[in-house]
């Protein structure tokens, strides 16, 4: 942030003022500053976000039940701040970035970041640390080098013979020790003895023998997977939010008494509805839910996700009506051939941002708790990044399910589903082929939800 500070308040680091509708191009110098900044975020917020999450949660004393009945809450309650933000940052510092200018507006959200990471020094004797680890990615290669290296030898019935270190605790720093599971037991030669090792009781090597913990850990990611791969779909959805509800909000009528709304501006509805959603799931829904299924959490991590998953198939249901009512206006006005707005309020897209945001409530905070309880204690912020990496992933798909569907139907000189005048396409064609993908994404995550087996601690 400080370097883009620059970019936009240093006169040298600046481009030159535009002249009438002429804007003078920036100098390399100028580019290589600005593109900087936007990197040097993108490592800080691919630092911070995988790790922010655990951190918070590893405050919370497991073995107290009223301290993991809070953890649930936290998870709620970060969330609802990160939202809290984002309205900020797409209200009051664009409005001062607009009419005040680029340095005040970078200025202010950079002091900000400052103050945050004096206060996160300042709490540090306060915090709870758990032990390092070392490298997760080490440990399953390692797993897998071990098991291939021994993939002769016949893994036996009796799991008390694999190898497994007889402390109290885990060789893996910072983890507990991991019951067997009887799954993947291909990877339990991994753990397997051989004579020679025992004969001279030398057990040091990991990368010819690993302890059944370890296993474990390469066993849950790979049960976790399918679980992980719906959400991407979900993330596709989502990301429909910055792009095609804008371009359909383009061509809808934008004043609202004496205002002119910005398509755009109307994920603020988005951001809106999940701090109206996260009080009434946490105060209202998950009391009412724990008294008919006695969970302390009301749901587990599983079924919210899938009620979150439900709820995004009402979320492009209910895009594809608005668009389906939009078309119906653009014929019988006579606007096919003509890429102007229709006499439909963009305020009928509200309904369409605020089920997005209840569906972020239920999956995105869900799959975020799933990672984190279900990880093994040394892999936490791994799988809190595979959590967040769902998030790029889903736009990637977004764009490859576009890219064939244009592709597919502008054949033939056809305009297509989605061509430059959306009067002259079907938009609601996509929305619904993304509900169908939807519900066939939550139809695969049933099936793997109901066989999944949750980590058991030794």
């Amino acid at each position: 942030m400080g370097t883009l500070t620059l970019s936009a308040s240093v006169p040298a680091l600046e481009p030159a003022a535009c002249v009438d509708s002429v804007c003078p191009e920036a100098t390399t110098a100028q580019y290589a500053i600005f593109i900087t900044g936007l990197y040097l975020i993108a490592l800080g917020t691919g630092g911070i976000k995988p790790c922010i999450w655990p951190f918070g949660a590893d405050q919370f004393d497991d073995s107290d039940p009223q301290e993991r009945v809070k953890k649930g809450s936290y998870f709620n309650w970060f969330y609802f701040s990160q939202n809290i933000g984002a309205i900020i940052a797409s209200s009051l510092l664009v409005w001062i970035q607009d009419k005040v200018g680029w340095g005040i507006g970078f200025g202010i959200p950079t002091a900000v970041m400052g103050v945050c990471i004096a206060s996160l020094f300042l709490g540090t004797s306060l915090y709870r640390f758990q032990k390092p680890g070392g490298s997760p990615l080490t440990r399953i290669c390692q797993v897998l080098v071990a098991s291939f290296h021994k993939r002769n030898m016949k893994v036996p019935e009796d799991s008390s013979l694999l190898y497994e270190t007889q402390d109290i605790s885990s060789a893996i720093k910072g983890s507990r020790k991991l019951e067997h599971s009887n799954e993947l037991r291909c990877l339990d030669k991994a753990a397997l003895v051989y004579d020679a090792e025992i004969e001279c009781g030398d057990f040091s090597n990991p990368w010819r023998l690993c302890t059944v913990t370890q296993v474990e850990e390469l066993k849950i990611l790979i049960r976790m997977f399918p679980i992980w791969a719906t959400g991407i779909v979900f993330s596709a959805v989502y990301a429909q939010m910055s792009t095609l509800f804008v371009v359909q909000g383009k061509l809808m009528d934008r004043v609202v008494g004496s205002v002119t709304i910005p398509a755009a501006s109307l994920s603020f509805f988005n951001s809106v509805s999940v701090i109206i959603w996260v009080p009434i799931y946490d105060t209202i829904i998950i009391p009412i839910v724990k008294k008919y299924t006695g969970k302390e959490r009301g749901f587990s991590q599983l079924e919210r996700m899938g009620i979150g998953l439900f709820v995004s198939i009402l979320c492009m249901s209910a895009a594809a009506v608005v668009e389906i009512k939009r078309l119906q206006l653009v014929r019988e006005l006579g606007l096919v051939d003509e890429e102007v707005a229709v006499p439909l309020s963009i305020l009928w897209q509200i309904p369409q941002y605020f089920l997005l945001g209840a569906a972020e409530v239920f999956t995105f905070i869900g799959q975020h708790e799933f990672f984190y309880e279900q990880a093994p204690d040394a892999m936490r912020s791994l799988c809190s990044a595979l959590s967040l990496l769902t998030n790029s992933l889903g736009s990637y798909l977004s764009s490859l399910i576009l890219t064939i569907v244009t592709s597919i139907t502008t054949q033939g000189g056809s305009p297509g589903w989605i061509p430059d005048n959306l009067n002259e396409g079907h938009l609601d064609y996509f929305y619904w082929l993304l509900a169908g993908l939807s519900l066939l994404n939550l139809l695969v995550y049933m099936v793997f939800s109901r066989r999944y087996k949750e980590k058991k601690v030794a």
